[in-house]
């Protein structure tokens, strides 16, 4: 679930990178995501075309 949402508001560019960085690393710190996942979603980012 946690994946899902993360994706869908990158996806929507509703995000500010730094502070979904820090949002994803807390979410893999506390095993909402696992290394597999927190990867795919880094890679998503960008610092272009946020919110």
């Amino acid at each position: 679930m946690t994946y899902k949402n993360c994706k869908k508001l990158i996806e929507a560019g509703r995000y500010t990178y730094d502070r979904m960085y820090e949002i994803l690393d807390l979410f893999l710190l506390v095993g909402r995501l696992n290394d597999d996942q927190y990867t795919k979603l880094t890679g998503m980012l960008t610092t272009e075309g946020q919110v």
